[in-house]
Order: C-alpha cells, then structure tokens, then sequence
C-alpha cells in the first residue's frame, strides 16, 4: 500500500490522498469556500482583504499640505491641479501652509491640526513626509499621497528611511500612497464615454500614458493608481479594489516588482473569481531589465520563470509591451463572452488571409475548416475559384456590392465560429470604405466578436478615424500580431474563469499526520543524509526503494539478502551532494563478493576523500524507466515553489522543468508536466509502454504538500532521480537531498 517501501501505487486518485492522511479532493485537500481570516498550515491569509478605497477616489473632503499659488514653484502647479480634481468629483479642498492665510483664493489652515473638518485624503507635497504621519493619525486622515522621492529607490539609506515611513503609516492606520508617486490618481478623466472601463495600475506614471490615451479612441479609463514605492498601499490593494468594481471590464497593471508575492497572488484570485482580466507588462525578463527594474522601485523582482508561472496559475494575461497591454485590455474589457472557440479570417487577398492564418494558428487560435454546407453557400457569393474554407477569400469584388453583407453574416451565423477577424493591410477606397462599413453594422446584428486589423501606418482615413473608432462593437488594431495576442488571451480568459476553482478554497489548514513524522526528521541549519531524505519522503508517502543502512561489510550482505539481489550500494552522509561523481554509487551488484568489495571501495573513498559516512545504504535495484526530478526552492517573493522536470544526469544541461507556487491542484500539476519539452517521453517512445503519469502528478502533489507544511523548515528539497514506471507500476525516489533552514 502507499507509503510502504516495498508495495505499488494505487491508481485511484482519492484513496492515495486519504492514504498519506489527507481528504480527498482536487490537491492535497479538500476544503470549504475561503472566508475572510482563514489562514493556511503555514497560518498565511487565504483570502484577499478588499480596501475600502472608495474615499481616495472619490474623497468628500481634501487637504494640501505645503499647498502653494506663488507663481514658478514647483507646488503651485500641483495645486492647482488638485483643485480641478476636487471640483470635478465634488471635494472641499483645504490647503495647509505656515504662513498663507489663503491658496488660490481658499482659507488655508497653518497646519494639520488646524483643519476645520476630518478630511479624508491628505496630499503630502513635502519633502519628507515622515514628521506629517502622526499628526495625520491625530486628525482621523483616511487616506494619504506621498509625491517625495529618495526612498527606497535611491539605496540603502533610502530604503531604511522607507521601512520608517512605512512602519509609522502602519501604527497610524491611515493608508498611504507612495512614495515616489505621481499625479495620475487625479487626471480629467473623460465622462462622455459608455461601457466597461479599464482600471490602470502603474509603478512608473509615465509608462501609463499609452493607457490613457485611449480614452481618445473612445475606450473607457475609469481609475488610475500610480503605486510608486508602495510603502503601504500596493498594486494588489487596486487589484482587489477594482476588481469589485462594476464599471471595472479589466485591470491593466505595469509592473517593476511586487511587493509581496503572495498578496499579489490572493488579489489575483480574487480578479479570477470575479472573472475580471487582469493583464500585466512585468519587466525583469532578463538580468539588465531585472537590475533596473530595482534600482527604480526598490522592490524584488523575483525569479522571472516564477513570476510568469505564477501569473498563469491565477490568470494573469502577461504581456510584453505597451502596445500590446493597450489592446489587449481594451479587448478584455469590452467584448462580450465567446460562443465559441473558433476563428475565421476573412480578407480581401488571398495573401493576406494565408499570411494572417499562419500566424494565427502558430498563436495556438484555431481556425477550424468551415462546413461543406457553409463553403457553397458562400461560394453563392465568391467565385468558386476561391477559398472559402479558412481562411475565407472574397476576391476583392464582392465587397462593392449587395454581397459584401451577406458574406459576413453567413460566417457569423457557423455555429463553430466564435470570432471574425478581417486583415486590412492597408487603404483601397471605396472597396475598403464599404468593407468596414459592412463589419461594423454586422457586428452590431450578432453577439460574436468581429476584430478589423488597419494596417495602414496613416491612420488618417475616415474608414478608420471615423467609421472603426466610432464602433463600440468592432474591436480595431493596428497590427497582426497585437491582434492574435488580444484574441488569444480573449478566448482563454474565458476558457480559464469557467473553470477556474481557487487552489486557496483547497489549500490544507491544518498539517496532516506527515507533518508530525516530518518534524522529527528536520536537523535546523543541516543537510539531511541520503537515508533521512528518503525517510521523509516515506513520511509523506512518496515511494522510495527497499534499503538498509549498514555500518559494516557483513552487515552489507546481510542487508542485500533481504532487499533482493540485484542491489545498489550509495554512501550516506550528510555532506554528499554528488556521490556518482565521487565513485560512491555502485550499481548492478549480484553477489556476496560483490557487496563486501564494494563496501570496503565506498568507505576507502570516502576516507580519501574526507567525507563524513553515516553508513552505507544497501537499496533495492529499481526498473529503468523515465528519470525526473521533482523538488521544493524558496523564491524570494512567492516562498516555497515546487519544480518538476527531466531529471538525471541531464537535469541541468536540459533545464527542462516547470514551476508552480502552492498551493495548487491536480489540473496544475499536470499541466506542469504539459509544459515539458520532453513530456512525450512518458507517452512511451520508440515502441515503449507508456508510463505512470498519475503516480507522477501524485508525486508532485505529495512535494507540494510538503512544500506547504515544511516551507519554512525546508531550504531546498532535490528528488532526483524520480524514476517513473510503467503505467500502474508508480514512481520511485532513488536519491533525494533535503537542506533544512
């Protein structure tokens, strides 16, 4: 039975679980719906807090302390901006000077004290605003911007004066933005504009210009949260707030670091649950955007693979430029849910249309054949000549005139065809004129997605100023790829919020019966033995071979002879991290003589080459099959994550593997394995059997169980090789290395 080393795997899923002294469910455990202060076996949160931010928004009353109407000073213009913002949303404004009496005409107070009413923002336009936060604190301020510089941005000195900022924000109970912010919060948003609205979060305000300046091809903006620093308030606080907006259609994020991985996680999960994209530029792919990223921000970037792993596990769409995060959230915010799945290119060229499916389908969109049926009905339009099929080619001619519309709607009526997307590489009036025309009034009849590409580097033409821009149906970009991009994260947004369930509903609360055995194994500050390592692993049920440590030649061939010939001989301590390398792993042996020679070799070695033996372990020799490794490191933002992939002694020429962040479910270990460029080898090769996949998914389960459990106990955990077995054989731990914190 599991757990024991001399008995297979099960093959039912629940009973395995149930068997290392968990429930049953989809992970490690199965659990009610996460509430407000639930917390994990680790005691972290599993649900994100929504701050209640609709007073810094839309504040009934604000202060400007250091408010300034003297001509040429840098504040006065701030304030003069302020007050615009105020009148707009329906604030009092109070400046705060020394020694005004009056800014810009309005009484101004002398200090925070002076204030004649509990306000709710206070806009801090100080050089150091650390002396203010306590008198903040006095006056019940709700909220607080930070504009000043020099924090953790600017080094060591600066970091620690914001670790001051921000301990002092967090005894006050007031929230701050900043430092190291801008004015964005308090541009003039357009009022004039319908629909679902994009909420933008930015860490450098200028890299959100882009965003918003969509509002000026009639997409709607509805809030803008420059975070700077986030000494206090952060990008997951927006997440989790505009994510229960109602106006909110989708959240655009660029990001320079995170400030804590597992909040941005939550706040994630909670954008998921309530189906509203979140779409992200993190920059810190490589080691130079990484290191500048830091130096502006102050934040950890985190391990780029780990990020990108994690944001895929929440539905995160990343992107990579500005452009793309433009269109992509425009798209997200206002389309409405698919029908289906599939696309059709329809276009004026054969070319274009050949040239557009390529890269579409290369993107991973599909673009299923159209029916024999629906090809001649269209061809009732289109020269037979022509491909209808998909791509669909008009020939050009057929748009001039009374065919042009019924073409359309033809292929939007296919039940199979979710998505229309016509390429227009450039101009050609007037057959280009009616084109889009006829799009635009089809895609105001039916309730699937109608996407034009203009090509054209002008952008001048009234087909695109006036009739693409002036549609609130018809999305319109400018390139082929921004289009496949925004297509592609569409259709599988949806995919994934269908059938998303949060791996925080799942995640274990109280640590199983593994846990207790586990704790007695942990040496703190050490490396366990190879014999240790692979006791933990039994802990939690994870298969390991029959083996015996032995501290002496007879004891070796007593040992072999009741693990069963053939054997493998393995010195054991708790330096080794590299035996074969050293000759302290002999395999293959079949004999008393053999197993006595081999002993007095391993422990000569290991007397040359100074290594401290606990013994010699004599282990079951094991079937050959696939050899992974399946493993457990700490990420500086997210904590524990767990690592599968080809293992062996190509593991790191490879570099083969996969990562996730626990807590996750069986879909996401398996997707994992997805993920492998090698993963056909556990389908069978070269006339192979195919493998035991489900022993390895259930591994992966185990190791993020104990990932979970043991996250702060554990440095590093190193199951290589996991050999997995044919299908219905399991998977066996022939070595694993464990360093304890």
């Amino acid at each position: 039975m599991l757990g024991s080393t001399h008995g297979t795997l099960t093959t039912d899923f629940r009973a395995r679980v149930v068997a290392c002294g968990e429930q049953p469910g989809n992970g490690a455990v199965h659990g009610t719906a996460a509430a407000e202060g639930d917390l994990d076996v680790s005691g972290r949160p599993l649900y994100a807090p929504v701050p209640d931010l609709d007073r810094f928004f839309r504040p009934e009353s604000l202060a400007v302390i250091g408010a300034s109407d003297a001509e040429g000073r840098p504040n006065t213009g701030i304030t003069r901006q302020l007050i615009a913002w105020a009148e707009r949303v329906g604030a009092r404004v109070h400046p705060v000077h020394p020694t005004r009496e009056s800014v810009f005409g309005l009484a101004c107070s002398a200090s925070v004290a002076d204030l004649p009413e509990q306000v709710d923002l206070a806009v801090l336009l100080v050089a150091d605003p650390l002396p203010l936060i306590d008198e903040l604190a006095e006056a019940k301020v709700k909220f607080a911007v930070a504009f000043a510089s020099g924090f953790a941005e600017s080094g060591e000195d600066g970091a620690a004066a914001q670790e001051r900022l921000a301990a002092a924000v967090a005894r006050s109970g007031m929230r701050l933005l900043g430092p190291n912010t801008n004015l964005n919060a308090f541009e003039r948003f357009r009022d004039d504009l319908d629909g679902p609205a994009i909420a933008l979060i930015t860490q450098s305000g200028h890299q959100g210009r882009p965003l918003f300046a969509l509002q000026e091809l009639g997409i709607r903006l509805s809030h803008w949260a420059p975070t700077g620093n986030e000494a206090d308030l952060e990008t997951a606080d927006f997440i989790s707030y505009f994510a229960e907006r109602p106006e909110v259609g989708a959240i655009a994020c660029y990001l320079e670091g995170l400030k804590d991985g597992r909040s941005f996680l939550l706040a994630a999960d909670r954008a998921a649950r309530a189906r509203v994209p979140v779409v992200a530029v993190k920059v810190g792919r490589t080691e130079t955007g990484a290191r500048t990223a830091a130096s502006h921000t102050g934040k950890l970037t985190g391990a780029d693979q780990v990020v990108d792993a994690a944001m895929r596990q929440y539905g995160v769409i990343r992107v990579d430029g500005l452009d793309e995060l433009q269109d992509t959230s425009a798209l997200l915010a206002r389309a409405r849910k698919p029908v289906a799945d599939g696309v059709v290119v329809y276009s004026i060229s054969g070319g274009t249309g050949a040239h557009f499916a390529d890269l579409a389908t290369a993107a991973g969109l599909t673009l299923p054949t159209l029916s024999d049926a629906k090809q001649a009905e269209l061809h009732e339009w289109i020269p037979s000549y022509l491909n209808v099929a998909n791509p669909v080619d008009n020939g050009g001619h057929p748009v001039g005139d009374w065919r042009g519309p019924k073409i359309i709607d033809a292929i939007l009526a296919d039940p199979a065809v979710g998505v229309l997307i016509c390429p227009v590489t450039g101009p050609f009036p007037p057959m280009s004129d009616k084109l889009v025309r006829d799009l635009v009034d089809a895609a105001e009849r039916t309730d699937k997605l109608v996407c034009v590409v203009w090509g054209s580097p002008v952008g001048t033409e009234a087909a695109y100023r006036e009739t693409l821009l002036g549609s609130s149906r018809v999305a319109t970009f400018r390139t082929f790829a921004n289009c496949i991009g925004a297509v592609h994260a569409y259709l599988g947004h949806h995919r994934f919020t269908a059938a998303y369930r949060s791996p925080f509903d799942e995640a274990p609360r109280v640590p199983s019966p593994s846990f207790r055995k586990a704790q007695a194994l942990m040496r703190p500050g050490q490396q366990l033995s190879e014999h240790a390592a692979k006791q933990l692993l039994r802990a939690y049920g994870i298969r390991v071979p029959r083996e015996q440590l032995v501290t002496s030649a007879a004891a070796a061939v007593r040992a072999a002879g009741q693990v069963g010939y053939p054997v493998v001989m393995k010195a054991s301590g708790t330096r080794l991290a590299h035996k074969t390398e050293l000759g302290l792993v002999k395999v293959g042996l079949t004999s008393a003589s053999q197993v006595r020679d081999a002993y007095r070799e391993l422990t000569d070695i290991a007397r040359y080459e100074e290594v401290d033996l606990d013994g010699v372990l004599v282990c079951q020799m094991v079937a050959r099959g696939v050899e992974m490794v399946v493993g457990v490191t700490h990420d500086q933002l997210f904590g524990p994550t767990v690592t599968v992939g080809l293992g062996g002694v190509l593991v790191e020429v490879l570099g083969d593997a996969a990562v996730r962040v626990p807590p996750f479910g069986e879909e996401q270990a398996r997707d994992m394995l997805a993920e492998l460029r090698g993963r056909t080898l556990l389908d069978g090769v070269r006339g192979g059997p195919p493998l035991d996949v489900d022993a390895l998914v259930e591994v992966v389960l185990r190791v993020q169980r104990m990932a979970l459990e043991l996250g702060g106990e554990i440095r590093e955990l190193d199951i290589n090789p996991l050999v997995v077995l044919e299908r219905g054989q399991g998977a066996v731990a022939l070595d694993a290395l464990v360093v304890c914190t």
